[in-house]
């Protein structure tokens, strides 16, 4: 099964809570734990799909990771996502616990996407005032700069790693303060140099893999997470 950084960081979470009475397999007590997150989800279909459920599941908890796939979309404005963003965040606050929300990474090194780094730099500030108007927790990845590096993300140059997403869930396990097994910005280790034509190369593979295909779902309105449903839509025990 695919485990992304939310579920290691609900590890992480779980690992530092005290347990009551007796735990069986599960392993970590009362803790419970839900994922209503579906790749390529925009904005709109995140409030209309998951805040429900959400709320209604009301966790003490909830990380809020949206609109990142409206900014990357031709047209879109940032100040615009950003106003329907707080209002999510608005609905959200009043009916769970606490709502941290994230930023967008710094796209500086990545091909295409780095031609929107003014845009996704515009949403990402909005965000972190909202986060301010309403005393959220902020999981800043703008920030997080081992996540720069070319290991930390997919063969689609999109999506993170399995490395990727641990730093990002360690990262997530500093910002309320819990003590983490690794720091999440230590250096990679260290790779021989890369020749211009390998890069080059490289390059090539991934337009004709990935941007291609990526590029064509976008103008028919399609996404790589179309017919995908959430893969933990309760509240259930974590276990080994």
């Amino acid at each position: 099964m695919y485990v992304g950084w939310a579920d290691r960081f609900a590890v992480l979470l779980a690992d530092q809570l005290p347990v009551s009475g007796p735990t069986d397999n599960t392993a970590h007590g009362d803790f419970r734990y839900a994922n209503l997150a579906v790749r390529g989800r925009l904005l709109d279909q995140i409030v209309d799909e998951q805040i429900p459920r959400a709320k209604e599941l009301a966790p003490d908890l909830v990380t809020f990771c949206a609109g990142g796939n409206d900014i990357i979309r031709p047209g879109t404005d940032p100040d615009d996502v950003a106003e329907r963003f707080e209002r999510a965040v608005a609905d959200l606050s009043g009916a769970v616990g606490t709502v941290m929300v994230t930023t967008g990474f710094d796209t500086r090194g990545v091909p295409v996407l780095r031609h929107l780094r003014g845009k996704i730099a515009t949403y990402t500030a909005h965000v972190r005032a909202i986060a301010d108007r309403y005393d959220c927790p902020v999981l800043d990845l703008w920030s997080l700069k081992s996540v720069q590096d070319r290991r930390a993300w997919d063969g689609d140059r999109l999506h993170l790693s399995p490395e990727g997403h641990t730093r990002v869930a360690l990262r997530a396990a500093q910002v309320l303060g819990l003590d983490v097994p690794a720091d999440p910005d230590q250096p990679w280790p260290p790779q021989p140099p890369r020749g211009t034509l390998e890069g080059r190369r490289d390059d090539i593979h991934w337009a004709r893999e990935y941007l291609v295909p990526w590029i064509g779902r976008r103008l028919r309105g399609e996404s790589s997470g179309d017919h995908v449903e959430a893969k933990r839509p309760d509240l259930l025990p974590l276990k080994h």
